[in-house]
């Protein structure tokens, strides 16, 4: 069920918000596209953001899942980078790019989100992959971490495909139950 705040905007807010999405850089791979988070890429990131099922998820945790994608979306226009959706060759969300500096996290973090039912098909290794070249490259970042709950084994197994390597000295920092993976540029591939 779509809440009134997560309908897509109509009217001259639309095409508002297609005017500020063309400013955030596209960036093409063999099967994805990835561009701009729109409203309706909401229940991707949800996905990312929520422990649980989103779609079973109480009304608390959605609204901390709304106000955490709005934050993530606000990267862009805050700080010169952000998340990217990725879709399909048919045009299709399938998956997200997650870049953000959260409050209290000491870097800037990279992650990964897939839609339901595209899980398994290299599609967030994919994605990361394209979006940090484009990082590492055009933007200039030295390095950037990827925070992992140690249960999140699938998320765990892209970090290391990528080539992210265990951070034990940042771990130490956070002082948590978080892994930290750290990627150089000397990881893209």
């Amino acid at each position: 069920m779509i809440r009134p705040w997560e309908a897509p905007p109509t009217g001259p807010a639309a095409v508002q918000a297609e005017r500020f999405a063309a400013l955030v850089p596209v960036i093409a791979t063999e099967r994805l596209r990835l561009r701009a988070p729109r409203i309706d890429d909401f229940p991707i990131y949800a996905r990312f953001l929520i422990d649980a099922d989103p779609a079973a998820a109480d009304d608390e945790a959605r609204e901390e899942a709304w106000l955490d994608f709005c934050q993530i979306v606000a990267s862009w226009p805050l700080r010169g980078f952000g998340s990217w959706t990725a879709d399909d060759k048919q045009g299709h969300a399938v998956g997200a790019v997650v870049l953000n500096h959260e409050f209290g996290d000491p870097e800037v973090e990279l992650g990964w989100a897939v839609a339901e039912g595209v899980e398994g098909q290299g599609i967030a290794i994919e994605a990361t992959r394209a979006a940090r070249a484009h990082l590492f490259g055009a933007m200039g970042f030295a390095t950037l971490v990827s925070y992992i709950d140690p249960v999140n084994t699938r998320s765990i197994a892209v970090a290391e495909r990528l080539g992210a390597v265990r951070d034990a000295k940042a771990e130490a920092v956070l002082n948590d139950e978080i892994l930290v993976y750290r990627h150089s540029p000397e990881t893209v591939r």
